[in-house]
């Protein structure tokens, strides 16, 4: 504006022009929005309208097409007829065919773990050790009171021995005595003949000398006759007192041998009483040396229950007592190891199972024959099929009363010990099979109400709702146990586009792939 000139100046309106200008010009731009407004509102009445007589062209279009829909497309499948297996399928439970609980026997201070946690060990394997200093101080002095009284059973035996040779002796000295006092007794009865004797020469001589007396006086001998006879006479006599004399010595001689076999007896007796007591004491020291044995195997046993061995071969479990720990008898169980291969699986079978297997009139051979034909399937609790077919092992002796159910086991190989003793599964196994029997795909069934349907469909492609009665699931079919015949087809996929006298456009019914899994 400073550089305006002074005409360009003079020339500009002034300020009152200015506003009647502008004011001029607020009129005129009023009167166009208003038009502009008014063209805008007809232009939209005009759309309205349009899309108002469109909406109700379409409705009218889309009640037409509504009225005569196409037919629907729906998936069938042709009723099939053949032989099928019915399955049972009980819940199991994994066991070791032996667990054996290791437990300590003695009392001691835990030294070592001497076996891998969860590994397999073999039977006669070292698991855990105990302190065995105890135990072998114990054996070493059990040892030593064997040998103590070992010693003792030996003195014993000797002096039976020696009492034994003193009896023999002894004995042997009451025969010799015997034999004396028999000697001297035939001696005393030779003496005694010998006295007989000299008296009978006596009594004769004493009739010589009394005979050849008077004669002598007479002098009808001579003196000679009657001194012989006289001589004869004391001779006689004098073999008389030496009979007597030796009968006398003899008689005294018996008597010193009885008196000696007397002697001899008693020693004999005593020498016996001796043998009685040595073999008494003899009996004691073995007593005390079997007792002493004992003790030595109890002390032996006991050493050896310090190294704690595996049992069986199987796998071993986790331990539960720590390197340090106090053991005893009591203490609990130190580890378990269970035999896995073959292993256990454990399931129940109701009591109605169970006697329509067991049947009532089938002996008790035939009856385990069928179940021991059983053939097991285990099926594992991510659903898959365990490779290995089982069969059955025993039933329990009694039906659970809580339950009504009776306790089975069967057995499956498990040569990688993949299966451990506590894992849940299913056991499946063919029961029976169900001849010429009618199935459909399972989604071809329908329930309302409790009441099985399925939709027919027939040669003109018009549906018929059928009721029927059902009976077992085959993998993803259904047996149907009335209500169909074979070769009818019935709607697989679809059923909720379908009632009953309408028209379908039938395709073939493509199962997806069934998994690998229980029915």
């Amino acid at each position: 504006m400073a550089n305006k000139t002074t005409e360009e100046l003079n020339q500009e309106p002034d300020e009152e022009q200015i506003n009647r200008a502008e004011t001029e010009n607020n009129h005129s731009n009023r009167s166009v929005l208003e038009k502009r407004k008014i063209l805008t509102i007809a232009a939209i009445s005009a759309v309205l309208v349009v899309g108002i007589i469109a909406a109700i062209f379409l409705f009218q279009k889309k009640t037409v097409q509504a009225a005569t829909p196409p037919p629907p497309e729906v998936e069938v499948a042709e009723v099939e007829q053949k032989d099928v297996p019915i399955y049972a399928t009980w819940i199991g439970t994994t066991d070791g065919m032996v667990n054996a609980e290791i437990r300590a026997q003695v009392s001691g201070y835990l030294l070592r773990q001497n076996y891998t946690e969860g590994s397999f060990v073999s039977k006669g394997q070292l698991l855990f050790e105990i302190d065995p200093r105890p135990f072998q101080a114990a054996l070493d002095q059990a040892k030593g009171k064997l040998a103590e009284t070992e010693g003792k059973l030996g003195q014993a035996q000797s002096q039976l021995a020696q009492t034994q040779a003193q009896v023999g002796q002894t004995e042997a000295q009451v025969e010799q005595a015997r034999a004396q006092v028999l000697q001297m007794q035939a001696q005393l009865e030779q003496a005694r003949a010998q006295l007989a004797q000299a008296q009978a020469n006596q009594r004769r001589t004493q009739l010589d000398v009394n005979k050849y007396k008077p004669l002598r006086e007479q002098k009808a001998v001579t003196q000679q006759e009657l001194d012989n006879a006289v001589e004869a006479n004391g001779a006689a006599n004098a073999q008389i007192k030496a009979a007597n004399a030796q009968i006398e010595a003899a008689n005294a001689q018996i008597g010193a041998a009885r008196a000696a076999v007397s002697t001899v007896q008693a020693q004999v007796r005593a020498a016996t009483a001796q043998s009685g007591s040595s073999r008494a004491a003899i009996a004691s020291a073995k007593a005390a040396v079997d007792a002493a044995q004992a003790d030595v195997k109890a002390a032996e046993i006991n050493l050896g229950l310090t190294r704690i061995t595996s049992p069986i071969d199987g796998i071993a479990g986790i331990a539960v007592a720590q390197i340090g720990n106090l053991l005893n008898p009591t203490s609990g169980v130190l580890t378990t190891i269970s035999t896995v291969d073959p292993i256990k699986v454990y399931f129940t079978m109701s009591e109605q199972e169970y006697l329509a297997a067991a049947e009532l009139d089938s002996t008790l051979a035939e009856r385990r024959s069928a179940f021991r034909g059983l053939d097991l399937e285990l099926i594992l609790a991510d659903e898959t099929i365990y490779p290995e077919r089982g069969r059955f092992f025993v039933a329990d002796r009694q039906v659970d009363e809580k339950t009504g159910t009776i306790k089975l086991a069967g057995i499956f190989s498990n040569p990688n010990n993949t299966l451990r003793p506590g894992q849940y599964g299913q056991i499946r196994a063919v029961t029976k099979v169900k001849n010429n029997a009618l199935l459909v795909p399972q989604r071809a069934v329908t329930e309302l109400q409790g009441i099985f349907q399925v939709a027919v469909v027939g040669e003109d492609n018009k549906v018929e709702i059928r009721p029927v009665k059902i009976g077992e699931q085959i993998e993803r079919q259904t047996v149907i146990e009335s209500g169909l015949k074979p070769g009818e087809k019935v709607v697989a996929s679809g059923v909720q586009k379908v009632a009953s006298g309408a028209v379908v456009v039938p395709k073939p019914y493509l199962p997806a792939p069934a998994a690998e899994a229980a029915p």
